[in-house]
């Protein structure tokens, strides 16, 4: 390893790290770029003595001197986990999530040549954390009902807007901006009833959109859907058709949204793709197959700012949204939406985080068994999974049994 990279400053290599990890035009964005900035600005204090024990000076030999590559180990990752477990007040998942950012930095430094060995995954490192509870972040993340109304919030107001705008445009406007706008209508429109339905239906969201990989699920259709009995026909996880509840604040979504769309028949995916790449070679295809000739395509194709547009004027039927393109949606809304996030593994507003979320709500609200029902799970998997609810009624019923003690005269 070159000495440069031993004697070098560790923020020196912050800037870089966070780019690489960040979102956007020069990886200047993303809530998880925000969060990892905040806990290696936590650790070159820690490391230069500004943050411990009052006999805390840092890792450096010399007091005083700014701390370099050369200065970590796995000692000094054990002495970092041991100061975050310490009487902090940080919960155990916390405590794994701060550790986890420093960690993920430590092996980028690894591959870009500062450090010879990933220190902060060795087991002498790691020793002071504590013990793993045996869950699996990734799978833990809950829409919270802040974050749920903050983004429901956003998709509406952005929805209303753009459809506003295409709404009141002057009659003289010219027919490619007047498309133009009721395509910027249409996309602000879907993205506002994709996040009201997995923010309210708990609905999975491999119920919802396509697989590329299990041909059965397609994606819904509007055929699937039945607005006024509040009622949408899913292909379940337990491999059959089933009925999954609209409850009130998706309705008015999806009437607005179907009414803007005004789908040529009832087979149209109620989440089409807006790819331009797929829809342009979708659009080609099917016109040749109706017997247009390449020259007649192409003029064909001029007249509309959007061949999602053209599509829907000929009955050319796309595809369903893939559940993994639900997820570049709810990443680029998340972050527009600027909500605060908090999560080792996900730096946006997952689609389980919202089954998650409204399986909360649920079950505090109606208890276990109509939890289950509206999940479409067992009661004992509903029970295991939200194990922290009935843990903190308990605990309330404990309380609630001592001051009754308490207060009998004795």
């Amino acid at each position: 390893m070159p000495d440069r990279a031993l004697s070098t400053p560790l923020d020196d290599s912050f800037e870089r790290y966070l780019q690489d990890k960040g979102k956007g035009r020069g990886g200047g964005g993303g809530n998880y770029r925000r969060n990892a900035a905040r806990e290696l600005e936590r650790f070159a204090e820690w490391a230069a003595g500004d943050r411990g024990a009052d006999d805390w000076t840092g890792i450096a030999d010399d007091v005083g001197r700014e701390p370099t590559f050369d200065d970590l180990d796995e000692r000094v990752f054990r002495e970092y986990a041991r100061h975050l477990g310490g009487d902090r007040g940080l919960k155990q998942n916390t405590v794994q999530t701060y550790y986890r950012y420093i960690s993920a930095w430590c092996g980028w430094c690894v591959n870009e040549g500062y450090l010879e060995a990933h220190y902060a995954q060795r087991a002498s490192a790691m020793a002071p954390l504590p013990e793993d509870d045996g869950r699996k972040p990734g799978d833990q993340q809950a829409w919270t009902s802040e974050q749920r109304h903050a983004l429901t919030r956003h998709v509406d107001e952005r929805a209303r807007d753009a459809v506003e705008a295409y709404t009141t445009l002057p009659e003289d406007t010219d027919p490619l901006d007047k498309q133009r706008a009721r395509y910027a209508a249409l996309k602000a429109a879907r993205d506002r009833a994709l996040v009201f339905v997995l923010a309210y239906t708990a609905v999975r969201v491999g119920e919802l959109l396509r697989d590329p990989n299990d041909p059965r699920r397609r994606g819904v259709r509007w055929e699937d859907l039945s607005v006024d009995d509040g009622s949408m026909d899913v292909y379940r996880k337990k491999q059959q058709w089933d009925a999954a509840s609209l409850p009130d604040p998706v309705i008015s979504p999806l009437r607005s949204y179907r009414q803007l769309m005004d789908p040529p028949t009832e087979r149209w995916p109620v989440f089409p793709t807006f790819d331009q790449r797929t829809l342009a070679g979708l659009v080609r295809e099917n016109l040749a197959e109706r017997g247009e000739r390449p020259e007649a395509i192409i003029e064909r194709r001029a007249e509309y700012a959007r061949d999602l547009l053209l599509a829907l004027d000929v009955d050319i039927r796309p595809p369903s949204i893939t559940t993994d393109g639900a997820r570049s949606i709810l990443q680029r809304l998340s972050e527009a939406a600027e909500i605060d996030i908090d999560h080792p593994k996900h730096d946006y507003l997952a689609p389980h985080g919202g089954r998650r979320g409204m399986g909360e709500v649920l079950v505090r609200a109606f208890g276990y068994t109509v939890a289950a029902r509206y999940l479409d799970n067992s009661e004992e998997m509903v029970r295991e999974r939200y194990s922290h609810i009935e843990a903190g009624e308990l605990g309330d019923v404990a309380t609630e049994a001592l001051e009754e003690i308490d207060s009998v005269p004795q």
